[in-house]
C-alpha cells in the first residue's frame, strides 16, 4: 500500500444526477461517455491507482458494476436518496468492519482529481484533511476513525458540516490538478 496503510478509498457515486439532462440514450451522468470510457470509471481508477487499500464505490440510483476498473469494489446504498450522508455511513460501516482508521472520499462525478491528491491527502495524519486547490476546498477528503461517529446520518452535506462545525479539526492538503465536477452536459462538454 502506498501512502496510507490502514485507510480504504471511497468514491461517492449514489446521486441520482439530477442536474444532468438526459439525453436520447437516458443514461445516468456517471455512465455517459468521457475521453472514450463512463465518466464514473476515471475518477474511480485514479483512486484504485492511489494504492492506498480498498477502493470502494458507493452505488445507488446507477448500477455501476460492470463499468469499473479492476480493483474497485461496489456498496450499494439503498437510502441514497435520503442524501449523501447516508452513503458516507454505508463507507464508514464498511472500514469499521474492516478494522481501517480512516477513509478518503471522493466523488464519482470529479474525474480530474489525480492519483497524487489521492496519496498526499491520505499521508495527512489529521482528523480531516482536505484537498484544496489554489486555496479552494475541495476533494478528496480523509476522514479518521476518530470523527465517523460526528459525522450526519441524513441529508446532502456529507463531512461538510463537520468541517464546518469543528474547524480546529481540519488540516488543508495543497495539491495540484483539477476538481471540476461534471454536474451538467455542458460540464461534461467544458471538460472533454
Amino acid at each position: 500500500m502506498t501512502g496510507g496503510e490502514g485507510v480504504a478509498a471511497v468514491i461517492l457515486a449514489a446521486g441520482g444526477g439530477s442536474r444532468f439532462e438526459p439525453g436520447p440514450d437516458a443514461r445516468h451522468k456517471l455512465l455517459v461517455p468521457w475521453r472514450g470510457r463512463p465518466l464514473v470509471w476515471w475518477a474511480v481508477s485514479n483512486a484504485v491507482d492511489a494504492g492506498l487499500g480498498p477502493t470502494w464505490v458507493i452505488s445507488g440510483a446507477a448500477d455501476l458494476a460492470d463499468v469499473l476498473p479492476a480493483g474497485a469494489a461496489v456498496l450499494h446504498n439503498p437510502r441514497w436518496a435520503e442524501g449523501q450522508a447516508t452513503s458516507l455511513q454505508v463507507a464508514v460501516a464498511a472500514a469499521r468492519d474492516a478494522g481501517f482508521r480512516a477513509i478518503v472520499v471522493g466523488l464519482g462525478d470529479q474525474p480530474l482529481v489525480p492519483v497524487r491528491a489521492w496519496r498526499a491527502v491520505a499521508r495527512c495524519s489529521a482528523a480531516i484533511a482536505v484537498a484544496t486547490y489554489d486555496g479552494h476546498r475541495r476533494n478528496p477528503v480523509r476522514l479518521s476513525s476518530a470523527v465517523w461517529d460526528s459525522l450526519p446520518r441524513a441529508g446532502d452535506r456529507g463531512a461538510r458540516a463537520l468541517m464546518v462545525d469543528r474547524p480546529e479539526l481540519v488540516e488543508e492538503v495543497p495539491c495540484e490538478g483539477e476538481p471540476a465536477d461534471i454536474d451538467t452536459r455542458e460540464d461534461l462538454l467544458t471538460w472533454s
